[in-house]
C-alpha cells in the first residue's frame, strides 16, 4: 500500500469514528445559516437542520425584540404560528423546520433563532437577516444668492435622497472631485446631515454644503452622490442634478459693445448696444450720447432705424457702489448712407425710331460707392450715364440706375425710368412654314413692333384671327385652310399705323416624299419630262426600255471581242456585208431612233 492510498483510509476511519462518537453519545445538531439577504417585499427563507431527529424532538423559532420571543415552533407533526407578534401574519415553517417569511420589511431585520429541545440537549443556531431597499434618486436644490469673501460659511445646497435601506451616504463633489466629509462647523466647508426614519421603516436622509466661495467659484459645478448597500456586499451610487452657485459678487471690469452686429451699420439698421461688467449682479448703468443722456434699460441701448445724425460717441457708465473706482465705457458708431439716386432729365421719355436718347445718374453716399445703368440682367454703363443711339423698338422698357456702396453689404438706391419707341411697324421676319397637303390647317403668326398701336391686315383673309401683346411686340395669329393660291403665292400680313407700314409674306410649300422611281429619272431630261407629264406606267415601260438597250449594247461588245461579228479594221464594204450575213438581227422599236442610230455609230467608229 502506497502512502497516498494509506492517507486516505487513516483519513476516512477518522470520520467513521467521530460520527460513531457524537451518534453514540447521543447529541443533536443544528446547522443555520449565519446570514440571509433579501429585497424589501421579497420572500427570505430561513434554513434550520436538525440531526438526528428523535419522536420527542421539538423545534422553535425566536426573535430578539429586547426580549426573546418565540414566533413560531414544530413538534412531531404539530406545526405553529404563534400570536400576537410583528411576524405572525407573514411566517410559516416547513417540514425541514425552514422558516418562510412573506413580504419582508426593514422592520424585520433581525437576529432569528432556531431552538431545538430534545432529551440529548437544547442547541441553537442565529440567523441574521438583511434586508435592501434602494433608495429614490437624489434631488439637489440651491439656497439663496451667496455673497463672495465674506468671513462666514453660507449654504451652498441641499441634497436629499429618500427611502433607502440600509441607511444611504450622501458624497459631496465640486468639478467632478470629491469633497472630505467635514462635521465641524468652525471649519470653512463642512457638511450637515440629517436623517429620518419614516413609518414604513425605509430612511431619509438629507445633506446640507456649507462654503465661504470665492470669485472663482462662480463658474463651479456642484453635485451630490448617495452610495447604498445591495445583497452581496454590493456599494451601488446615483448622482444628482448639477448646480452653480449664484453667487454675488462684485466687478472688476466693464464691457460696452454693438450687440449681434457683425457688419458696418447702415441707415435703417436697428443697433443694439450692450453694457455689462464681470460682476453678479449686474449693477445699473447710464449712457450718454455725445455727452448728453441718453434712454436705456437693462444695460442695453436700442436704436431703431437708425439716420446719419446718430453716428456719435456713446458712453456707458456702471453705478457700482460697491467699488471705489469708477467704471465706463465708450464706443463711436458710425453709420453709413447713400442718397436719393437722381436722374437727369428725371422723367420717362417718347422718341421716334431711329433718334437718339441720354440721361444722366448722379449719387452721394458715405464711401465709394459704384454706378450702373441695367435693364434687366444686362449692365449698359458704369460711369452714370446713358446713352442709346439709333433707337429700334428693342430699345424700348425700363432702364435701372443702381448705386451701391460695396464695402456695406444691402447698401444701395436706385431710380427707374422708360424709354418708349414710336414709328411704323416693323415685322419680325418670317420662317418657311410646310404642310402636309391642300386642305390641311395651317397657323400663322406675324409678329410686329410698332406705336401706336398698329392694324393687321392678312391675305387672304378669313379664319380664325386674334391678337395678343408679348412685351412691346404684337402678335396677330391667322388660322386657316390651305389652298392652292397660299401654296403658290403665299400669305401676306400687312401691318400699318399713322407713321406707316410694313409688308410680308410667308412662303408655304408641301412636304415632298422621295421614290426610287424619281431618283432614277433625276438624271435623264428625257425620261424627267415624261414622267412629268405621264402616269407612273409610262415612266416604268421607259425604264424597262433603257435597261434593255444597255443590255444589247453589251451583248454587241461581247459578241465583237469574240470575233463573231466582222467588226475588224475591214474596209466599209465588208463591214456592210459581214453586217448583212450576220445571224444576228436586232428589231429596235422605239420613238428615239436618231438617238440609237448614234449610239450604234459611235461603236462602230470606236472599233474602226
Amino acid at each position: 500500500m502506497d502512502g497516498i492510498t494509506y492517507g486516505r483510509t487513516l483519513l476516512l476511519c477518522t470520520l467513521l469514528l467521530w460520527v460513531f462518537q457524537v451518534v453514540s453519545s447521543g447529541n443533536v445538531n443544528v446547522v443555520v445559516k449565519p446570514k440571509v439577504e433579501v429585497l424589501k417585499e421579497e420572500n427570505a427563507s430561513l434554513p434550520c437542520t436538525v440531526t438526528p431527529l428523535t419522536t420527542g424532538t421539538i423545534v422553535e423559532w425566536y426573535i430578539d425584540l429586547g426580549t426573546r420571543t418565540r414566533i413560531a415552533f414544530c413538534q412531531g407533526k404539530e406545526k405553529k404560528v404563534d400570536p400576537g407578534t410583528p411576524l405572525t401574519d407573514r411566517i410559516k415553517i416547513g417540514e425541514d423546520f425552514t422558516l418562510t417569511i412573506s413580504s419582508v420589511k426593514p422592520s424585520d431585520e433581525l437576529n432569528f433563532t432556531c431552538q431545538v429541545t430534545d432529551p440529548a440537549g437544547s442547541p441553537d443556531g442565529t440567523t441574521s437577516l438583511k434586508v435592501f431597499s434602494a433608495p429614490e434618486h437624489p434631488k439637489l436644490t440651491t439656497s439663496q444668492a451667496i455673497t463672495a469673501g465674506i468671513p462666514s460659511s453660507s449654504e451652498v445646497g441641499t441634497c436629499e435622497t429618500k427611502n433607502g435601506f440600509p441607511l444611504p451616504r450622501i458624497v459631496w463633489f465640486r468639478d467632478a472631485k470629491p469633497l472630505p466629509e467635514v462635521k465641524d462647523k468652525q471649519e470653512k466647508t463642512y457638511m450637515v446631515a440629517k436623517q429620518v426614519k419614516e413609518t414604513s421603516g425605509l430612511i431619509t436622509v438629507t445633506s446640507s454644503l456649507y462654503m465661504q466661495p470665492m470669485k472663482e467659484d462662480k463658474d463651479s459645478e456642484f453635485y451630490c452622490t448617495v452610495e447604498y448597500s445591495m445583497p452581496g456586499n454590493k456599494i451601488e451610487t446615483m448622482d444628482s442634478n448639477r448646480i452653480k452657485i449664484n453667487l454675488n459678487y462684485p466687478s472688476d471690469k466693464i464691457y460696452f459693445s454693438l450687440f449681434n452686429t457683425s457688419q458696418p451699420v447702415k441707415e435703417g439698421d436697428t443697433v443694439t448696444m450692450k453694457c455689462e461688467t464681470d460682476g453678479n449682479p449686474q449693477p445699473p448703468f447710464e449712457f450718454t450720447k455725445n455727452g448728453e443722456e441718453a434712454q436705456g434699460k437693462d444695460g442695453l441701448l436700442i436704436l431703431k432705424s437708425v439716420k446719419r445724425s446718430d453716428a456719435a460717441q456713446y458712453k456707458c457708465t456702471a453705478l457700482d457702489f460697491e467699488i471705489e473706482f469708477p467704471l465706463e465705457k465708450t464706443i463711436a458708431l458710425t453709420v453709413d448712407y447713400i442718397d436719393p439716386v437722381k436722374v437727369t432729365p428725371a422723367v420717362s421719355k417718347v422718341v421716334m425710331l431711329g433718334d437718339k436718347a441720354a440721361w444722366q445718374c448722379r449719387i452721394k453716399a458715405s464711401r465709394n460707392h459704384t454706378v450702373q445703368w441695367k435693364k434687366g440682367s444686362e449692365v449698359l454703363s458704369q460711369n452714370g450715364t446713358l446713352s442709346i443711339q439709333n433707337v429700334s423698338y428693342q430699345n424700348a422698357g425700363e432702364y435701372v440706375c443702381v448705386g451701391a456702396v460695396p464695402s456695406v453689404p444691402g447698401l444701395m438706391s436706385q431710380a427707374s425710368v422708360n424709354l418708349t419707341v414710336k414709328g411704323k411697324p416693323v415685322i419680325d421676319p418670317p420662317a418657311p412654314v410646310k404642310v402636309g397637303k391642300e386642305g390641311d390647317k395651317v397657323t400663322l403668326m406675324c409678329v410686329a413692333y410698332g406705336v401706336p398701336t398698329p392694324n393687321f391686315t392678312w391675305q387672304p383673309s378669313g379664319g380664325e384671327q386674334s391678337i395678343t401683346v408679348k412685351g412691346n411686340k404684337w402678335v396677330s395669329t391667322l388660322t386657316l385652310k390651305t389652298t392652292a393660291d397660299m401654296i403658290n403665292g403665299g400669305v401676306t400680313c400687312e401691318v400699318e399705323n399713322e407713321h406707316g407700314k410694313d409688308i410680308t409674306v410667308f412662303p408655304l410649300s408641301l412636304e415632298q416624299v422621295g421614290s426610287s422611281a424619281e431618283v432614277l429619272l433625276s438624271g435623264n431630261p428625257v425620261l424627267t419630262s415624261a414622267g412629268q407629264g405621264g402616269s407612273s406606267a409610262v415612266v416604268i415601260a421607259v425604264v424597262v426600255c433603257v435597261l434593255l438597250l444597255l443590255l444589247l449594247v453589251g451583248l454587241l461588245y461581247c459578241l465583237s471581242k469574240n470575233n463573231k461579228l466582222s467588226c475588224s479594221k475591214k474596209d466599209p464594204k465588208e463591214v456592210n456585208s459581214g453586217m448583212t450575213n450576220s445571224s444576228v438581227v436586232v428589231e429596235l422599236k422605239t420613238d428615239k431612233l436618231n438617238e440609237e442610230d448614234g449610239l450604234l455609230n459611235k461603236k462602230n467608229a470606236t472599233e474602226q
